[in-house]
């Protein structure tokens, strides 16, 4: 496994949580990390992405100020802060890796963490 997502769970909304993504990518700090997220019927959507540095992140207009993205590249981590959780974020939460910027199409994925906000 090369991308591992985990931190999922149930929530009220409100609350908040926070995912992490493990990788075990050689040059991992080399790599731009993006969320993404697919909710039932829905296409999947990129949400946040970080550049390989950290220092240049980007987010959806439908998180902005709600979440965060960030890395610690000496643990292989990326890490999703989401605070003010509604009931539309509810989704399969899905971290990937590429070395473009644009990440239209991730050179690698990891599994999908289900994240579930009660109205």
């Amino acid at each position: 496994v090369q991308l591992q997502a985990s931190g999922g769970g149930l929530v009220q909304t409100g609350g908040s949580l926070r995912l992490s993504c493990a990788a075990s990518i050689r040059a991992f700090s080399a790599y731009i990390i993006g969320w993404f997220r697919q909710a039932p019927g829905n296409e999947r959507e990129l949400i946040a992405r970080i550049s390989a540095s950290g220092g240049i992140t980007n987010y959806a207009d439908s998180v902005k100020g709600r979440f965060a993205i960030s890395r610690d590249n000496a643990k292989n981590t990326v890490y999703l802060q989401m605070n003010s959780l509604k009931p539309e974020d509810t989704a399969v939460y899905l971290c990937a890796a590429d070395p473009m910027w644009t990440m239209k199409s991730p050179a690698y994925w990891g599994q999908g963490t289900l994240v579930t906000v009660s109205s």
